[in-house]
């Protein structure tokens, strides 16, 4: 049902989820044609907008699909014109806009394309990422085979499928403005739904990095959500999952599984796969005059089925629509087009719901982020009588071909299932050199470390600090401001500190409590580690801990080798930031006084591994130093040099800076940091009554003797063991991401010290504690207790607890309970 509204609005508000929940989308007409509802599973946001022209979802004319995409192209070329077009470089979102942005880029005609994935290709340098708030997948990277793509100075067209808050693209500008600076920016989406606040804020936006920042999309409008949408969303969750549906809504199967016929497509090698590394008006041109004879391969075995289905995969969603746009050229058949997705959407078998089938099957690619779900909607129930399953030659596995893969789960629902794989395009080795240079490479003489006592209240000989001294500079802002801030766009984390946390002398007491107790527990874990690197890394290693969390860790280290095996191991602390890498100049200075093979990065504990990720891409553009990092603590198993595997309280994450030498976290912000400068730091002299370094490093050091022999039968259990990483961590933040309905997977925050993190720096929204947790979690329930923030059992949680940062904070935010965080 629509209605029109006094100012020419169409409210469209007939749909399943709309009549049931109370949802209303508000805008032009072509809103209603464009977006459908479905329901989140365990929804904390009840409602999901679905694209009907995307491909991704909703099975569609692959020239519609094209076509959206195509005419938004013609709409940039027009805006920029051809001169200016020739310089520009298209840019499309993993996964869901890569066929999207291809679209984009074909409209506009002269441009290259390229879209950002999450598949690291060996031998490909990372040329850029950054992370996308709304998604439950991993980070964005960006592997052109000639770097200089991105590096010119005509303009970026961005493409993504929607564009609500804004907060990804804007993000994203943000962090390519800062490697490649450009004077325009072009925003290409199917559908602008943002709020008013937020349109504001593209020109705020614009005017803050100095450039033309434009917008074009097909249809605008925004989504109304009545106050109890969140009770009523939870409801039908619960309602339909009580009912035990099959995951595809219906039951028709064919009666006997269909055949499924390899095609070997002959795919041309001068063009790639897609636009993972790069794809130009050439490769454009060779691969259409290709199309004729990979369509006519297809057609015999498709023979004289009537309604086709051609699946593409993830993001490989180009090619497939290439192919299916030729098959329908070709054909009287009616021919569909979509690809199956990582996202996991509620399936409800009504006429007015988006998302009436889902099917279920392993990921078949051998995914970096690890082994999970995949879905492919609205398949099953479809009434193909063929389907085309184009997958790359990456994704060709045994685990495709399995009893509950992909073809399986298709042959149950059509006669004649296809296998067509495109050859995955990897650039030769050596093509694609070094990325460009964050900034400039330049060999002034750097400053030599600062050290205490005029940095930092540990010795002058246990750490020397590759930073700036910032004390003198007020970087301080309340917690609240600073998140609303970096949720919303406006701020990096980095670019400010928060107020310190002043501990009661409750708190006090069980910090020391918790020392006392896990004193020798640590000491084994430091001697694990710090032997594990003598053995495997380097007999001198030159230890450079990640600041600050790293840097307790550090000096505990150097204190072992210099205890048991009376080795004076230097040690440095370096500043490492998400998203923005780690300080170039300290590794400039590390490589100018050390052997950059002997350099050992420590940090305190893994989390889901997102700091280990950084350091490995940051690391792609400094030959000789390793990027394995050895930490004390690895409960998201993503290191292989580690002190143990647990997830317990290491006391030093129970405060700030009274517990890691008076320094604060570090400081990267463009007036304060220059080019040829560390980043930033303060030192907190003020605080030095309340300082306890020195005395958790005391304690623990005290422990060494009695943990000896425990720490060489560990050690030599370890050296012998497989030790690989297995990213369950990161697969369970991305799990918790979902079920939460967070959609970043930077606001989920796994393990003991970085739920503390959370209560003492961020915006907490809820703490989740396994049942059962012990001892190790009473400084958690004493700061959540402190700040009113809830703690949820959960009995099957992999780590000890998890804290979840307020999603979405800002005044017009939604909490749990459906209304705003700074409603009145």
């Amino acid at each position: 049902m629509m209605k029109a509204t006094k100012r020419g609005e169409v409210v469209w508000s007939g749909t399943w989820v709309a009549q049931r929940l109370g949802v209303e989308l508000v805008g032009d007409e072509e809103i209603s044609g464009l977006l459908g509802l479905a329901l989140r599973r365990n929804p904390k946001r009840a409602h999901l907008l679905v694209s009907n022209v995307l491909g991704k979802h909703v099975p569609q004319s692959p020239d519609v699909v094209w076509r959206a995409g195509y005419d938004l192209g013609l709409r940039v070329r027009e805006l920029l014109g051809d001169d200016a077009a020739r310089r520009a470089v298209v840019l499309g979102y993993a996964e869901t806009a890569t066929g999207l942005g291809h679209s984009v880029a074909d409209g506009l005609g002269l441009a290259p394309y390229l879209h950002s994935t999450r598949r690291p290709v060996d031998g490909v340098a990372r040329a850029g990422g950054f992370e996308e708030s709304h998604s439950h997948a991993t980070s964005h990277l960006l592997l052109p085979e000639d770097p200089r793509l991105l590096s010119g100075d005509g303009a970026l067209v961005l493409v993504d499928d929607e564009f609500s808050t804004g907060n990804t693209v804007l993000n994203t500008i943000r962090a390519l403005h800062e490697r490649y600076p450009r004077e325009h920016y072009v925003i290409v989406a199917l559908v602008d739904m943002r709020s008013p606040d937020d349109r504001d804020r593209l020109a705020d936006f614009a005017c803050e990095i100095g450039a033309r920042v434009d917008l074009v999309a097909s249809a605008s409008g925004t989504v109304k959500l009545p106050d109890d949408v969140l009770a009523k969303g939870q409801a039908l969750v619960a309602r339909h999952e009580s009912l035990g549906e099959a995951p595809t809504a219906r039951t028709e199967r064919c009666a006997e599984p269909g055949s499924v016929t390899r095609v070997d497509l002959d795919w041309p090698e001068s063009v790639p796969d897609g636009g993972r590394h790069g794809f130009t008006p050439e490769h454009r041109a060779a691969l259409d005059a290709a199309l004729p004879a990979m369509a006519a391969r297809l057609a015999a075995p498709l023979g004289d089925a009537r309604r086709i289905l051609v699946l593409g995969f993830e993001e490989l969603m180009y090619a497939p629509l290439a192919l299916a746009r030729e098959i329908e050229k070709g054909t009287q058949a009616q021919v569909r087009y979509s690809t199956t997705t990582r996202s996991p959407v509620l399936a409800v078998d009504d006429p007015g719901y988006a998302i009436r089938t889902r099917l279920v099957f392993p990921a078949h690619d051998d995914p970096a982020d690890g082994p999970g779900e995949r879905y492919a909607y609205n398949v099953a129930g479809g009434d193909f009588d063929a389907i085309v399953a184009v997958v790359d030659s990456i994704a060709d596995t045994p685990q495709l071909h399995a009893p509950d893969g992909l073809l399986a789960c298709l042959a149950e629902h059509a006669p004649r299932v296809l296998l067509a794989v495109v050859p995955s395009y990897v650039p030769e080795r050596g093509a694609s050199v070094k990325a460009v240079p964050e900034r400039p490479l330049v060999s002034p003489t750097l400053p030599e470390p600062l050290r205490g006592p005029a940095f930092s209240s540990y010795a002058p000989d246990e750490v020397g600090w590759l930073l700036q001294d910032l004390s003198d500079v007020d970087l301080e802002a309340p917690t609240e401001e600073r998140e609303e801030a970096i949720q919303g766009g406006g701020a990096h984390y980095a670019e400010s500190l928060p107020v310190e946390y002043q501990p009661s002398a409750e708190y006090q007491a069980l910090f020391q409590s918790a020392l006392e107790v896990s004193a020798a527990r640590i000491a084994q874990a430091v001697g694990v580690v710090t032997e594990t690197v003598l053995a495997e890394r380097s007999p001198r290693p030159v230890l450079v801990s990640l600041a600050r969390a790293g840097t307790p860790v550090g000096v505990l280290m150097r204190r072992w080798a210099q205890a048991r095996r009376g080795l004076d191991l230097p040690h440095y602390a370096v500043s490492i930031v998400r998203g923005r890498g780690i300080d170039a100049n300290a590794l400039r200075w590390l490589a100018a006084h050390h052997d950059p093979a002997d350099v050992v990065f420590v940090d305190g504990w893994t989390g889901k591994g997102a700091i280990t990720r950084e350091l490995a891409e940051a690391l792609e553009g400094f030959p000789g130093f390793d990027p394995e990092i050895a930490v004390l603590a690895d409960p998201g198993s993503c290191v292989r040099t580690y002190g143990t595997r647990e997830d317990f309280l290491i006391p030093s994450a129970c405060l700030n800076s009274t517990v890691s030498g008076l320094i604060s976290r570090t400081v990267l912000r463009a007036d304060l940091v220059g080019p040829n400068d560390f980043h930033g730091g303060k030192f907190y002299r003020e605080l030095a009554e309340a300082d306890v370094s020195t005395h958790f490093l005391d304690t623990i050091e005290a422990r060494f003797d009695e943990v000896a022999d425990a720490v060489d039968a560990q050690v030599k259990e370890m050296l012998s063991a497989d030790r690989a990483p297995t990213w369950e961590g990161w697969a369970a933040v991305e799990r918790i991401s979902e079920e939460y309905e967070i959609h970043d997977v930077n606001l989920v925050k796994p393990g003991v010290g970085e739920t503390t993190r959370v209560l003492l720096r961020r915006v907490p929204w809820k703490i989740l504690a396994r049942t059962g947790a012990g001892a190790d979690l009473d400084h958690v329930r004493l700061l959540a207790e402190q700040r009113g923030v809830p703690v949820e059992e959960v009995a099957e949680l992999p780590y000890t607890c998890v804290g979840l940062i307020h999603p979405k904070y800002t005044r017009g935010a939604t909490g749990a309970d459906g209304k705003a965080v700074g409603a009145k």
